[in-house]
């Protein structure tokens, strides 16, 4: 049986409150037109139901589940009044967000007899995949660990120069190479580094490119390898990081992500500038990944650990 270290709480409520403020109000806005003039749950009701959790990027399959759930307690109850349609909404999306790995746990754990701890961070360019890093390493030095970041995305200056400004700001070490240097070179000069100074976690970054993904299979491929040669089981964790404001664009991410290397778990950020926050349930429901993470806001402590119950009860709220 593993053990697990706390990291950091999701206590900022009233953060994540506000981060779904704009997809809450657009929502709510489209469902109020839907039902006026309407006193029960009828076919048509449903329908303007459909269009809006689609329009919310909430995804067709996902919305269908939804939509069928609501039509077979229409069907029991007989008689449903659209007065009770939030409620309803809130009960069957939270039994379906239930139904998934994400969101078990309120805080961050990671297995305290493993050490290093190995994440491996992908991405394309563009989703925030840089800034979660810098935030994932404050909150994990802010909790007293010995945190060692890895530049292993080497196509880009710019990502390693990124990389180096939240490495200054958070005060972690950085080891990087030159702009096309082997990204497998880089992550196993990190882990060896890591080791060396007894770390408690590594976070490697890794190239944001799509174009290719039998290119990007292979690089990933052996990129961890590579890492296994320095810590066996190695990387721990593979975290894919989506701009939750591309709606629909981040499930075709996660698709073709999944598809090029195993990801065991998903970050969504820039939730709050964006009315488009449904795509976190429908990214819940349709990938059997956890989402882990939720970003809320532009703060260095605004990357939260996502917690399905406070979602619905914020989204609902």
């Amino acid at each position: 049986m593993s053990f697990f270290k706390r990291i950091f709480s999701s206590e900022k409520k009233e953060t994540l409150d506000k981060g779904l403020e704009k997809t809450k109000t657009s929502f709510f806005s489209k469902l109020t037109k839907a039902v006026a003039g309407k006193s029960k749950v009828d076919d048509e009701v449903l329908d303007n139901l459909e269009e809006i959790l689609v329009g919310s990027d909430v995804g067709v399959n996902t919305t269908l589940k939804i939509i069928t759930r609501i039509e077979k307690r229409v069907a029991e109850d007989k008689y449903l009044g659209t007065s009770e349609l939030n409620q309803i909404l809130r009960e069957e999306i939270s039994a379906l967000l239930s139904e998934t790995k994400s969101g078990e746990a309120t805080e961050f754990s990671i297995p305290s007899t493993t050490k290093p701890y190995v994440l491996m961070v992908v991405g394309v360019n563009g989703v925030g995949k840089t800034t979660t890093i810098g935030k994932l390493a404050y909150q994990f030095k802010k909790s007293g660990f010995k945190v060692v970041l890895g530049a292993a995305d080497t196509f880009r200056a710019a990502a390693i120069d990124q990389l180096q400004i939240w490495a200054d700001r958070v005060d972690v070490p950085l080891i990087k190479q030159q702009m096309g240097s082997d990204p497998a070179s880089v992550a196993f000069d990190t882990l060896q580094s890591a080791v060396s100074q007894n770390a408690d976690i590594v976070i490697i970054d890794t190239a944001g490119r799509l174009h290719n993904k039998i290119g990007l299979m292979n690089e990933l491929t052996k990129v961890k390898r590579v890492m296994q040669k320095v810590v066996g089981e190695a990387p721990h964790d593979v975290l894919l990081v989506l701009d939750g404001s591309t709606g629909q664009n981040a499930f075709e991410q996660a698709k073709q992500f999944t598809v090029a290397t195993e990801v065991t778990s998903l970050a969504v950020t820039k939730l709050d500038g964006t009315a488009k926050g449904g795509v976190v349930i429908g990214i819940s429901d349709q990938f059997q990944i956890p989402v882990k993470y939720i970003g809320v806001g532009e703060g260095i402590e605004d990357l939260q650990v996502f917690n399905k119950y406070e979602f619905v009860d914020s989204f609902f709220k």
